[in-house]
């Protein structure tokens, strides 16, 4: 029977707790928005500053995938099409393509097949500075992070030496006598609030850059690599051609047939 009445006691007092605790939730909630609310009106750029950095780290975090980058599946009909000579069939795969190796591979023909009379040096270093376009465009993107992270500290910084400017102007103007440490401590905790919250936006953006840096480098190397395949196919086609440009396959068709026209008597002019 005591045993019985223990547990009936354990379980009442754990309900209690279960019920107070939202109460004490919902009180430190509003602590916190209350305190957030002495920053000052430099917490309204901060805030701004906090959406943005949470709108990129959830767009790169969707869109910065290997995918979108290369991918197994382009580099093997790419390579089957390179093989066949079907250079237009090509461009015209890459132009379906949202990645930054079709974009070079799109770029690279381009310039071989409207310039027949090109070494295969002329065609790497238009290669070359494509990919040295995107990956600076794969840069380029995250460094907006890298932005915020640097803004978000300084913006608190500001906010803080603007609201210890005002509180010692209060007690320098008012007749505080007996209480002016209380006076500065308050205006002191007040203005480091911005501080607090430009530190916490500004390490948060970070961190996420960081960790979005590394995957950037990593399919920038993986887009240097496919790349590379890819220029090493077309020099053999080169190598085969005696360092001419290697021509589609529906020229050599076209040229083969004129040949054949020419070759035929004219027989029209009897």
């Amino acid at each position: 029977m005591k045993s019985k009445i223990l547990t009936l006691g354990l379980l009442m007092a754990m309900a209690s707790g279960l019920i107070a605790a939202p109460a004490d939730t919902a009180t430190e909630s509003k602590d916190v928005l209350e305190i957030l609310s002495m920053g000052g009106f430099m917490m309204y750029p901060l805030a701004v500053l906090s959406v943005i950095a949470v709108v990129l780290i959830l767009f790169y975090t969707f869109t910065i995938r290997r995918n979108s980058v290369v991918s197994d599946k382009f580099m093997n009909a790419a390579e089957a099409l390179i093989r066949k000579r079907d250079y237009l069939g090509l461009i015209a795969h890459c132009n379906r393509q949202n990645q930054s190796v079709a974009r070079i591979t799109e770029k690279t023909l381009d310039f071989m097949t409207k310039n027949t009379g090109v070494t295969f040096k002329e065609v790497r270093e238009v290669a070359e500075a494509e990919g040295s376009r995107q990956a600076g465009i794969l840069t380029q993107r995250i460094s907006y992070l890298s932005d915020v992270g640097t803004i978000a500290p300084m913006g608190g910084l500001l906010g803080t030496v603007i609201g210890m400017i005002r509180a010692f102007m209060e007690i320098s103007s008012g007749n505080y006598e007996g209480v002016h440490a209380n006076k500065l401590a308050e205006g002191v905790y007040q203005a480091l609030v911005t501080t607090a919250a430009g530190l916490v936006i500004g390490i948060t953006a970070v961190i996420f850059y960081s960790l979005f840096r590394g995957r950037v480098q990593k399919y920038i190397a993986e887009l240097e690599a496919a790349s590379t395949h890819l220029m090493a196919l077309l020099a053999a086609q080169y190598n085969r051609r005696g360092g001419a440009a290697p021509k589609p396959v529906y020229a050599e068709t076209e040229e083969e047939f004129s040949h054949a026209a020419n070759d035929q008597p004219d027989t029209y002019g009897i």
